[in-house]
């Protein structure tokens, strides 16, 4: 008799563009994870409308980060991805958890107090509670693990505290989850500003490589990334650009960062910024010829939307009754 594998949750906005950082740093790694754990990934589009978002554009956003999940080489049949906002569990169990969240603890969020700096005019209540959403989707699946980054640890802190202070009450109705630790993928940083991580909402077209580049924009945005004046190409944290540069060499071709260094000793900036841009395009052209082949394959698609809506919410709502049940609401009449 086999153990039944853990359950692992992950998911990504359905804003702006995915950045070679995404695809590399998290994406890339989530393919073979099937193997060891059952997967649900999420296209969390009920997260992105804390920012006001063109209805179109969010559709179509939503619907291309679904396809990239599986142009990436994420099986639909082996995982379930589907849309957050086509399992309403997720809401229903956001309002119940708001319920069992202190104010205090929401207030001390990093990413609320950075988002409300950048958006002054629209400092929304869903803003304020969107990591209560983000606890629902991790807790609705009953995760064990969520890969997840130094930025996000305090999302995942929450959710846990939340979850336990539940369970203090009912009993064991979630599980606690706990970062998944597994194989870590690159950390990109900006190709302008290598003391930030590359990011999909940088305002600088040259900062990052969006995986829907043509091979001459990722050759360019290469050419003109950041380096140093020092002309020797060691992978130190004093070369913060160089050492960008061969981190995602290295990730892109397979090899270590020793044998990278090594490869371009006595070699200029230039010869580097070439072969790194070579390098992207390689790793990327494959994944763009599939992409566009799904997109046009549109009964496909929908039928992993359909079908996978279905299995998310059938484990959904599973969790779902059986905290409406704890709390105290009346059991539906069928």
């Amino acid at each position: 008799m086999t153990n039944e594998k853990q359950i692992l949750f992950s998911g990504m906005q359905a804003t702006g563009s995915l950045t070679l950082g995404n695809y590399l740093g998290a994406l890339k790694n989530w393919v073979n994870l099937a193997d060891e754990y059952e997967c649900y990934y999420s296209v969390v589009d009920m997260h992105s409308i804390t920012i006001r978002q063109d209805p179109a554009v969010l559709r179509k956003r939503a619907r291309a980060l679904l396809t990239l999940y599986i142009a990436a080489g994420i099986d639909p049949e082996k995982n379930c991805i589907y849309y957050q906002s086509h399992v309403s569990g997720h809401a229903e169990l956001a309002w119940i958890l708001n319920c069992f969240t202190y104010m205090g603890e929401l207030s001390r969020m990093t990413q609320f107090k950075d988002k409300s700096a950048k958006h002054t005019d629209n400092i929304n209540a869903g803003l304020f509670t969107y990591p209560v959403l983000m606890a629902a989707d991790i807790l609705l699946y009953q995760a064990n693990v969520v890969p997840v980054g130094i930025d996000q640890m305090q999302h995942l802190e929450i959710t846990r505290d939340i979850a336990q202070r539940f369970n203090s009450i009912y009993g064991d109705v979630f599980t606690i989850p706990e970062a998944y630790i597994g194989k870590v993928g690159a950390k990109i940083m900006s190709l302008q500003d290598p003391a930030r991580k590359m990011s999909k909402s940088d305002e600088n077209p040259n900062a990052s490589i969006y995986l829907m580049d043509d091979p001459d924009s990722i050759r360019r945005k290469c050419k003109r990334a950041v380096t140093d004046s020092e002309g020797v190409i060691l992978y130190r944290d004093e070369q913060p650009g160089v050492k960008n540069l061969l981190d995602i060499y290295s990730a892109c071709t397979g090899k270590s960062v020793d044998e990278s260094v090594k490869e371009f000793d006595g070699c200029g900036y230039g010869q580097l910024k070439e072969a790194v841009g070579e390098a992207v395009v390689s790793v990327l052209q494959p994944l763009q010829t599939r992409f566009k082949e799904l997109e046009k394959d549109k009964a496909y698609i929908d039928g992993i939307i359909r079908a996978n809506a279905e299995k998310a919410a059938y484990t959904a709502n599973k969790t779902l009754r059986k905290v409406q049940k704890k709390v105290g609401f009346p059991e539906r009449i069928r």
